[in-house]
């Protein structure tokens, strides 16, 4: 095969996932090729904890919006307030400005930045991996080109094709499909609060009319909003519900900056590398919270991870490390996804259980661990009575011995 351009790492696709990991290698010495599709930007309510902005060193100057709590609602329209006690916060960023720092944090790091469509892993002779993208030319037609690389990760999203082309059993992993629209509000994002929209506050809905499956939301970012659902069903127009959720909340006149939508998995995949030296991270790994659809900071940390696992590849030739990557993960994060899945396959199935659920979110133990275990990414093991007072609460809504 002739002579092509080599790196020691070729990242693909540029979203939270793969540019952390490039970061990260890049900064260590390692020559990165973070390679990214044009025009991507992910549906995603942007919603980031004060961890990931102090744990990735994020500038705060891409905090958009501070959201001091949320409020839901259930399928008879009941409403439940969840403040966010002690001055806490959840961060909003816009996708587009936030992927794009932060691939421009790994280019600065020494990461080599290139546009392109990602088409198939081949291998040279000795086995060395070579990756084929597609590049379009100044006159709409595309070439090919191939770079040689020690180690691979697949960071393009779910539906990934590194994982369907090298990991087993990605390709059967179920999904939602979320859409959402992102508008601009610049008079809105100085009023108050009112009955329809408050820019310091997210909204869910947990109404058939907006989602039979998942849940509808309304994220402030400022001087814009997303407005998005998400479903399983794939007879559901999510198109539509959005529309009604637009005009329910008084914002269907508002100007529609751009419009959104792409698959997001439901669990982590039980496989996240090759057993050579492809390693998966983000949506490719599956690594999206169940129940809440949360996938920024877990792709970061994936990102991350992956990228440890790579650098102690390359530094020993074992190939076995990589498996740290998701080993690591879930050994951090696999009892939350496990109860977040439990939660979602339980209480999302009717708008009976949905409407019981909105009624134990009433409980303010329950918004206390809620927004603990959100902030820290991790269970709450400080506070046993109050865990063992929402058990029991919850056993009792499990046996409908209270009413919704």
């Amino acid at each position: 095969m002739q002579t092509v351009e080599r790196f020691d790492v070729v990242v693909i696709g540029g979203g939270p996932a793969g540019a952390t990991a490039a970061h990260e290698l890049a900064a260590n010495g390692r020559s990165v090729l973070l390679l990214d599709r044009a025009g991507r930007i992910k549906p995603c309510g942007g919603a980031i904890p004060p961890k990931l902005i102090s744990e990735f060193a994020i500038d705060e100057a891409l905090i958009v919006a501070r959201v001091g709590g949320a409020r839901i609602f259930s399928p008879a329209s009941r409403q439940v307030a969840m403040p966010i006690e002690n001055d806490g916060f959840v961060g909003m960023v816009d996708r587009d400005v936030f992927d794009e720092w932060l691939r421009n944090r790994a280019s600065s790091a020494g990461a080599e930045r290139r546009t392109g469509t990602f088409e198939a892993i081949d291998r040279d002779r000795d086995g060395t991996a070579i990756v084929k993208y597609r590049v379009r030319n100044d006159d709409a037609s595309e070439r090919e080109e191939m770079v040689r690389a020690r180690a691979v990760i697949g960071a393009d999203g779910a539906k990934s094709s590194v994982a369907r082309q090298a990991i087993p059993g990605a390709k059967r992993v179920p999904y939602v499909f979320a859409y959402h629209e992102i508008i601009r509000t610049p008079q809105l994002a100085q009023m108050k609060a009112s009955d329809g929209y408050d820019p310091q506050r997210c909204d869910i809905y947990y109404q058939g009319t907006y989602s039979p499956d998942f849940y509808a939301w309304v994220f402030p970012h400022g001087e814009t909003a997303s407005i998005g659902t998400g479903s399983a069903n794939k007879g559901f127009s999510l198109r539509n519900a959005v529309g009604a959720l637009r005009t329910e909340i008084g914002l269907e006149v508002a100007e529609t900056i751009r419009r959104e939508g792409a698959p997001i998995p439901l669990r982590p995949l039980k496989k996240w590398d090759n057993g050579r030296d492809v390693v998966l991270a983000g949506d490719a790994a599956g690594v999206v919270a169940p129940a809440s659809g949360e996938g920024i900071y877990y792709a970061m940390t994936g990102g991350r991870l992956a990228a440890e696992a790579v650098e102690e590849f390359l530094e020993t030739g074992d190939c076995r490390t990589l498996k740290k990557a998701r080993k690591r993960f879930m050994r951090s994060h696999g009892r939350v996804f496990w109860i977040l899945g439990i939660m979602q396959r339980f209480w999302y199935s009717s708008d009976g259980r949905r409407e019981r659920f909105v009624t134990m979110c009433e409980d303010r133990d329950v918004q206390r661990l809620t927004w603990e275990a959100y902030m820290n990414k991790k269970l709450v093991r400080a506070k046993p009575l109050a865990h063992v007072k929402i058990f029991f609460k919850d056993l009792a809504h499990l046996c409908g011995l209270v009413s919704p």
